[in-house]
């Protein structure tokens, strides 16, 4: 495992977190202190919290994750899948945030 020498942040961190969901609904939930992100189907909520303290510098009070599965859809007369996948709510500490449009 690679560490990086900034807060002693490994790579696996950043493997945790694929990329925020930015919708009105986690907009919206951010205004409460909430912020949404999109995580591997093997991501724990221990290994989450982790990632998002070391990676942020923020203290996260609560993770909910949820799991969707994917819908078979058709196109052009074919059947598809589409991707299982796994959503992280993360709430913070009074008086944290994190902007997830300008990236990390």
């Amino acid at each position: 495992m690679v560490k990086s020498k900034s807060n002693n942040v490994t790579a696996k961190m950043y493997d945790t977190l694929i990329r925020p969901v930015i919708t009105e609904k986690s907009m919206v939930s951010s205004e409460a202190g909430k912020v949404v992100f999109m995580v591997p189907l093997s991501a724990t909520k221990d290994s989450v919290k982790a990632a998002v303290e070391a990676i942020f510098n923020v203290k996260v009070n609560k993770v909910n994750t949820i799991k969707q599965f994917g819908k078979a859809k058709s196109f052009r007369g074919h059947i598809g899948h589409r991707s299982d996948y796994k959503k992280a709510i993360i709430t913070l500490a009074d008086g944290q945030n994190i902007d997830v449009t300008t990236g990390i």
